[in-house]
């Protein structure tokens, strides 16, 4: 049944069957992320360690964060009304100067990424319990807990920016870890009591195109980097050989998450009874180890295609396997989620890339990612033959 806006409201017209589009302004949002993954993806290549990895996961996570939240605020405020608009070019600007200060966010900028963090948390989740007030009370009061929650982790973020060293990654951890913990509590707050899923009254197909987009713009990345990598080298065999294997590894993602399971979601989550709770744990959750897979992936091609032959060093190796073994893990998690069975080739997949695993000791760069994009060439292949195969 659609739902009309009352006079001034900021809430989308929703109507039934029909999903909302995802507006201009937003695919216009996008873009500081799109700088925001290439930032990350670079200082991962320039700081490939333990700790990098570490601080390259807990970077995208922050970055995940602003941009899901938006998202689902996207989903309830219209982004057509001036206000809503202006909100996203004030989120767009403080996603820029987090984007800006992300290579250093561990050192001389680390409080410009925390200060524009916060006030991007603080900022949208404030407009969005005015906005609702009167329009959706209960969405109101979810809000008010939300902003509570926000507020005690804002206290970690700024701590951790005037910090350094050891001590400011904790702080960091402590801030985002509350935020992650936030959704699977419902926001419990002392006094307000907690957000139940069926209040969030998500607009299942609205979400699930934009998190579909924002794989979009990971996999964009990853052509990015390879192209530009390609681009300074001499097209000798080996180096176009390097080249074809990172574009087909890109295509068999995509085919692995667009061909049907995208979709499937999609329906799936407009069609359910508490879109809500798939939102979060599907969309919310799940979509950050697509993300963390696809990046990694575009670094071990990187890597690759600079140097494709002689031996395979252990970073090479770390990013060729684990980019193929989040992309895949969190790919089987979300068909599970959304389609109710764990997808028998994403098993299989994740096991050959265990069975491959030692093999980084004898094959060359090139040799190794070969074998771990025909693993993703199978399983995308093995999906979609099965999947046309029930259908007939």
């Amino acid at each position: 049944m659609a739902k009309a806006h009352k006079s001034g409201a900021l809430l989308r017209e929703r109507v039934e069957h029909q999903h909302a589009r995802v507006s201009y302004v937003e695919l216009f949002f996008d873009l500081v992320f799109v700088f925001a993954i290439t930032q990350i993806s670079h200082t991962l290549l320039e700081h490939f360690s333990v700790l990098g990895l570490a601080q390259a996961a807990f970077l995208l996570g922050a970055v995940w964060w602003i941009w899901i939240y938006t998202s689902w605020v996207t989903n309830w405020l219209d982004p057509e009304r001036p206000p809503v608009r202006i909100l996203l070019f004030v989120l767009m600007f403080l996603g820029l100067v987090m984007s800006c200060a992300l290579p250093e966010a561990f050192g001389a900028t680390g409080l410009a990424f925390s200060g524009a963090y916060v006030a991007a948390q603080l900022v949208r989740s404030i407009f969005t319990m005015v906005s609702l007030r009167d329009a959706s009370p209960a969405n109101y009061r979810n809000f008010q807990r939300i902003t509570i929650w926000l507020v005690c982790s804002g206290i970690f973020w700024i701590a951790g920016g005037l910090s350094e060293g050891p001590l400011r990654f904790a702080l960091w951890l402590i801030a985002l870890g509350v935020e992650y913990v936030g959704p699977a509590v419902g926001f419990r707050v002392l006094g307000l009591g907690r957000s139940l899923t069926s209040d969030w009254n998500v607009e299942g197909g609205h979400l699930a195109e934009r998190c579909a987009l924002f794989i979009i713009i990971a996999l964009g990345e990853s052509v990015i980097m390879t192209g530009a990598t390609a681009a300074k080298l001499p097209p000798t065999a080996v180096n176009l050989t390097a080249f074809l294997n990172a574009f087909l590894s890109t295509v068999a993602m995509w085919w692995v998450y667009f061909h049907i399971g995208a979709e499937r979601a999609s329906q799936h989550i407009a069609h359910s009874e508490d879109p809500g709770r798939i939102a979060r744990i599907a969309y919310t959750y799940l979509h950050v180890l697509l993300v963390a897979g696809i990046i990694l992936v575009a670094v071990g091609d990187e890597l690759v295609i600079a140097h494709p032959t002689g031996h395979t060093d252990g970073r090479t190796a770390i990013a060729v396997l684990a980019g193929p073994a989040f992309y895949l893990l969190g790919n089987l998690l979300f068909k599970r989620i959304t389609a109710g069975w764990y997808p028998l080739s994403h098993l299989v997949g994740l096991g050959l890339l265990a069975v491959l695993t030692p093999a980084w000791t004898v094959l060359p760069p090139l040799g190794f990612s070969l074998s771990a994009t025909a693993i993703l060439i199978l399983v995308a292949a093995w999906e979609a033959i099965s999947l046309r195969a029930k259908e007939v």
